[in-house]
């Protein structure tokens, strides 16, 4: 009894290994090994010395280290995938290397160099169930470093895992540009260097519900005219917005969303006359920036906007080049009636249920904003997205709803050059269309003009998958996300797709799986997936999810996808028929 305890301590597992190295060693076998030698000696060695472990044995493409302290694993684990990432970033045109990591607090026994027992084998499945680029760790790892790493972790909750008698809690980090998203916005990752700000929806005070489309337009508008300055990370609307009618930890908000500061306020519309209040709180312990409130006529609504947004940037010692500040003192409209319906019809375009009623409705409040007045050019690119929403869902039963949205949308440009929604819906108009190219320079002049905005970010990352370049996609979208990690569960198909033409396999599978997870209705994700499976040789697994897409969504084929998406490379539509091929799978 006495010596079997001198052969145990507790210790902190890191278990570690390469997803996808079966496939990439069968692939590029020289090229492979030779790669991973290099992380070994250049990149996880130092890391792992750096923060005071051992290393127990090396494994082919795994790893088992051994920490004194939760906090040095985990700071490792972290450190390892940033390190990665970056010597993937320099890899264009070879298959990245990818680690999945699974950390654990546990007893070991000591067998000479080795070690053994229960605390090493959880650290293993955890390992195996680890996100691509991101870390797996335990409840007892999470007590351990909350608060004390410069990363927070998502709830990954009770885990069944192989050969272990319990379920195991365990909380994931999904890597540096990882999808850290649910049904609401999740722990992100720490705040990028500089200021950030996530401004919340507005309070409709006005005691009519009918009112709410203008509160949430106000506060959209701000997060329009903030998105603009290149030296600010701001988060979009989706993302915020997620909060509403929740009661608030400020500080809480922040670490979720990754910001150093959060604008809250409220709107009580009556008449002719608004009352704003708005405050900007530091996220990282709740003290007030800035406050004030204002009560003006409603035909100061836009003074108001100008004023708080420059207020904001005062507060946040933010410096403004000369093209950001003509920007901002640019007006769109000066006139209430068509802001008003603009707001209506945005609200009604943008919001959580769209049918072809909706649709409808916000197409008259765009055509009567155009009315009030013709020069004003966001009805005109609203009207733009609104007919590419009914070419992709067939609402209207208008013979040809995507040269209507084009015809919108270039006269949205014509009157607003300035305006990113403008340039953004021209974009994506002209995808859908197989201008590519033409896609790819609007929506770079859509992030010129606001450099966080995220829908622009996604539709240019998607025009890059489709030109064939998608590791040039992946880090768009992946901006995207930080900039709106509560949509993140969107991204995620075309983080999959980009994957999937990259031939990171693993990893597709992976982002096409966490959308099913957090979208379970999804068919198009469940179509791609097969394919990934089909070609990892996955191909019962294949037919399986295959089979849940037709009991979803009976009438979905891949044919009638495919035939609609603007591939520029014949190969990369083969490789997705080639995949369901192998899987056995008939569209």
């Amino acid at each position: 009894m006495t010596d079997a305890r001198a052969h145990r301590r507790l210790a902190a597992i890191l278990a570690a290994d390469v997803a996808g190295y079966s496939r990439m060693i069968g692939e590029d076998e020289a090229g492979t090994i030779s790669a991973l030698r290099d992380v070994w000696a250049t990149r996880f060695n130092p890391a792992v010395a750096e923060h005071g472990g051992r290393i127990v044995k090396t494994m082919g493409d795994g790893a088992l280290v051994e920490f004194a302290s939760a906090v040095d694993a985990v700071s490792c684990a972290v450190a390892i995938q940033t390190t990665m990432a970056e010597f993937n970033a320099v890899r264009e045109g070879r298959p990245p290397l990818r680690f999945r990591v699974g950390l654990n607090l546990g007893d070991i026994l000591i067998d000479g160099a080795d070690i053994l027992g229960d605390g090493v084998n959880v650290a293993a499945r955890l390992e195996a169930q680890a996100p691509v680029g991101g870390v797996l760790v335990s409840d007892g790892i999470h007590a351990q470093v909350k608060g004390k790493v410069g990363v927070a972790f998502e709830d990954a909750g009770e885990l069944d895992l192989k050969n272990i008698a319990m379920p195991v809690r365990a909380w994931r980090w999904e890597g540096e540009g990882g999808a850290v998203a649910a049904a609401g916005p999740k722990p992100a990752a720490a705040p990028e260097a500089g200021p950030s700000i996530a401004v919340l929806p507005f309070t409709n005070m006005s005691g009519d519900p009918e009112q709410e489309y203008f509160s949430d337009g106000i506060s959209e508008d701000i997060i329009t005219d903030l998105s603009k300055i290149g030296g600010l990370m701001v988060i979009a609307r989706n993302s915020s917005f997620a909060y509403k009618g929740k009661a608030l930890d400020i500080r809480v908000v922040g670490r979720e969303l990754g910001v150093t500061s959060v604008l809250e306020g409220s709107i009580r519309k009556g008449g002719n006359r608004v009352r704003i209040t708005a405050q900007l709180i530091d996220a990282r312990n709740g003290a007030h920036l800035w406050a004030d409130r204002y009560d003006r006529d409603l035909t100061d609504i836009f003074e108001v906007q100008d004023e708080v947004t420059r207020r904001i940037v005062g507060a946040l010692r933010v410096a403004l080049k000369p093209a950001e500040v003509a920007l901002l003192a640019e007006a769109s409209t000066r006139s209430v009636e068509a802001h008003d319906h603009f707001l209506r019809g945005r609200e009604l375009l943008l919001g959580p249920t769209q049918t072809a009623g909706s649709f409808a409705l916000a197409v008259a409040d765009f055509d009567k904003a155009i009315v009030a007045d013709p020069g004003y050019s966001l009805p005109y690119s609203g009207l733009g997205l609104a007919y590419t929403h009914d070419f992709m869902n067939h609402w209207s039963g208008t013979e040809d709803p995507l040269s209507l949205a084009g015809h919108f949308a270039k006269l949205g440009v014509e009157r607003g050059p300035s305006d990113p929604f403008a340039h953004f819906v021209l974009g994506v108009v002209k995808l859908w269309k197989r201008d590519l190219e033409a896609a790819h320079a609007l929506e770079e002049r859509a992030l010129a003009l606001s450099p966080n905005y995220s829908p622009a970010l996604g539709a240019l990352g998607l025009v890059e998958v489709y030109l064939g370049q998608p590791l040039k996609g992946v880090a768009h979208i992946r901006r995207g996300m930080l900039l709106d990690p509560g949509f993140a569960h969107q991204s995620l198909h075309f983080l999959g797709l980009a994957r999937f033409m990259a031939g990171d396999l693993a990893a597709a599978a992976d982002s096409f799986r966490e959308r099913i997870r957090l979208s379970p209705d999804t068919d198009l994700s469940r179509g791609f997936l097969a394919s990934v499976l089909g070609h990892l040789g996955e191909a019962e697994e294949a037919r399986r999810v295959w089979a849940e897409l037709k009991t979803i969504n009976p009438k979905y084929t891949m044919g009638e996808h495919l035939a609609r998406s603007p591939f520029q490379r014949e190969t990369d539509i083969a490789t997705i028929w080639q995949g369901l091929a192998t899987a056995g799978i008939a569209d």
